[in-house]
């Protein structure tokens, strides 16, 4: 069997990792973070939503054509040519940091069906985390990635949200376009969020593994160090697949940003803590059609995000001891690999049984994930430019100065983050 040549394909057929991994960054506790941004300073955050698309995608396109071009995930490239002592802080810190978005996104799903038709909140939670772990497990890659796709459509709730509330549409375009900045805590501690649930660790890894996936699903397909000829055909569908799936991304987050600025912080109704929270408070103001619209969502959401969330723990801790990894394998296969998988989303669920404070655990998350993400990304700069790992295929100037950039914003936000803290 020979390799497709991919202009052969449908546009559809193109997307995949990029369209999931950008999707899935608009999780539940992604929907929180954008919601409170909107409740409490309105239309005065939606310009970082414009800001961070081209940062997004530079970073996003140097993971994935690491996985592309060798074959391997971040965590197994980092073994091979970094220090392992970088490799374990990195990766340990990345599994509890997963662990506790899983634990806030399973129970924001179980909350939301609780809203939407009443019910035990716990029992949704349990069924939810279930659901996802049997999918991920006991489903083939190639047949699970297309039930992700689809997935992705239930962000657009959050698009029809807008259409049941009135915009002034140049107030929108003038703080979109122009930053109106605050120098105050609670605006540097949002904004902070913002760029930290945007640009995420776990984003990194799951699209350089799902390259690696997608290589493996396809008949004829290699790494292209060893097979040149298919890179100008990859490199044009990992740039379409990462623009369009960061976009998409990015689009609902200005969506969700706008919608609860419109609604909430033009009523006043400025503390918002979690995603059920800001359905809930929706309802009186913008109507039952919005509230089930945004409930929607973030069950939709959730179920896209678990997987991703989960899988990029297993990917990176396989990864870390050379063990076999994909979703493409039966789990008498791939034991550690899918034993990763269910303790992380099982410890998830159970971890929205205990007394702990979701918006702590999710700010704690948030530390986590954005200090990890800068020498994350410097790694992953420096292997992208090394022939060593890269071959003939090191990434170009343009793109270097694009993801430094990204790792540069994102060392600012941490050194912010922490100034907030003190």
């Amino acid at each position: 069997m020979t390799f497709a040549p991919q202009s052969s394909q449908s546009w559809m057929s193109k997307m995949g990792p990029g369209l999931i991994t950008g999707a899935a960054d608009d999780d539940p506790s992604g929907i929180a973070t954008y919601s409170q941004a909107g409740a409490q300073f309105g239309f005065g955050l939606l310009w970082t939503i414009l800001l961070t698309y081209p940062l997004m995608v530079s970073i996003q396109i140097v993971s994935a054509r690491i996985g592309r071009v060798t074959g391997h995930g971040l965590a197994t490239n980092i073994r091979r040519h970094y220090p392992a002592w970088l490799l374990y802080a990195t990766v340990s810190l990345l599994l509890v940091a997963n662990t506790i978005n899983i634990a806030a996104d399973v129970s924001a799903m179980g909350d939301a069906v609780t809203l939407l038709i009443g019910g035990p909140t716990h029992l949704y939670t349990i069924a939810f985390g279930v659901l996802s772990l049997v999918l991920q497990v006991f489903v083939p890659y190639h047949s699970y990635v297309r039930v992700l796709k689809w997935l992705t459509l239930a962000l657009f709730a959050y698009v029809g949200v807008v259409f049941a509330v009135r915009i002034s549409w140049l107030d929108v375009l003038r703080n979109t376009l122009w930053p109106h900045l605050v120098f105050s805590a609670g605006y540097v501690t949002t904004l902070v969020a913002v760029f930290g649930t945007t640009i995420s660790p776990y984003l990194f890894f799951w699209q350089a593994s799902e390259e690696v996936e997608d290589l493996r699903a396809t008949p004829g397909a290699m790494p292209l160090v060893n097979m040149p000829r298919q890179a100008p055909e990859n490199f044009r569908r990992i740039k379409l697949d990462t623009m369009v799936g960061m976009g998409f991304s990015n689009l609902i987050a200005f969506f969700i940003v706008l919608t609860t600025a419109v609604t909430l912080h033009a009523q006043g109704v400025t503390d918002i803590q979690t995603s059920a929270q800001a359905a809930t408070a929706l309802r009186p103001i913008a109507g039952e059609f919005a509230f089930i619209l945004f409930g929607l969502g973030i069950i939709g959401t959730g179920m896209l995000a678990i997987p991703v969330l989960a899988g990029s723990a297993a990917y990176a801790i396989a990864g870390t001891f050379g063990w076999r990894n994909s979703l493409e394998l039966q789990p008498g296969q791939a034991k550690g690999f899918y034993s990763v998988i269910a303790v992380a989303t099982l410890l998830g669920v159970a971890i929205g049984f205990l007394p702990v404070d979701p918006i702590k655990a999710l700010f704690w998350s948030a530390v986590i994930n954005g200090v990890i993400s800068v020498p994350i990304m410097v790694v992953m700069l420096l292997m992208a430019a090394d022939s060593k790992v890269m071959g003939s295929f090191v990434i170009s100037a343009r793109l270097r100065r694009a993801g430094w950039a990204t790792a540069v914003v994102m060392a600012i936000a941490v050194v912010a983050m922490f100034a907030t803290m003190a």
